[in-house]
């Protein structure tokens, strides 16, 4: 018979009790602070895109959400915004080590649906991240290259025509820190424009904003 009062009293007992516990309140922590970050994040979607509709939907536990904003009104440059964020899983205190060598932080795509195509491909995306696993541009070696400073971070600049170029580069002048924006996309074939940035708490609004509020007028400029 085992002797179960043995066990008990062995100092590998305690740990796995203390191991155990310290888990429970990281589960607990990391959800809460991957909340704190969707919530905040797609608050301040909505107070710029200021949409007639949205739906929200968890896509991946704690770390996965997506939403829809419907853009009604007439005379917007756009009908809808989807946006997804990818967390660090923060509840797993087991596998955030790994996920921060991979993944390294977290994720927010944004997709505008333009009501008029833009009329020339134009990408500007942080040099650091255009040779990171999963952004590699599809039509990269028809477009021009051109690498830029925004800021204290180097940018790669790839554009179809020098109206686009233009464009971006007002973009950058009128805003001297990109923050945590790492992408923006025109892709014409789509009648879209992509943003992709890094969703830290209470900086979103403050990094896209400005993006949001050029579109209108880059689309514009390079529309057929």
């Amino acid at each position: 018979m085992l002797n179960h009062e043995y066990i008990l009293y062995q100092p590998v007992f305690f740990l796995f009790i203390a191991f155990s516990f310290l888990l429970t309140v990281g589960y607990f922590w990391g959800r809460r602070q991957n909340r704190k970050i969707f919530l905040s994040a797609f608050d301040d979607l909505m107070k710029i895109v200021r949409p007639d509709d949205q739906n929200f939907t968890n896509i991946g536990g704690a770390i996965g959400y997506h939403a829809n904003f419907l853009v009604k009104k007439k005379g917007a440059f756009l009908s809808r915004v989807d946006a997804t964020i990818t967390l660090l899983p923060r509840h797993s205190w087991l596998y955030l080590p790994v996920s921060k060598m991979t993944r390294r932080y977290d994720r927010l795509f944004i997709t505008l649906y333009l009501k008029k195509p833009p009329r020339e491909e134009a990408h500007l995306i942080e040099k650091k991240y255009n040779g990171f696993r999963g952004s590699k541009i599809t039509n990269a070696e028809n477009l021009t290259k051109e690498e830029v400073m925004w800021g204290k971070q180097s940018f790669i600049l790839y554009y179809q025509g020098t109206q686009a170029r233009k464009s971006l580069m007002t973009l950058i002048n009128d805003n001297p820190d990109p923050g945590t924006v790492r992408h923006i996309a025109l892709v014409p074939n789509q009648k879209k424009a992509f943003v992709f940035m890094i969703p830290k708490r209470d900086t979103v609004a403050h990094y896209f904003a400005p993006i949001y509020r050029w579109f209108p007028s880059v689309i514009e400029a390079v529309s057929g």
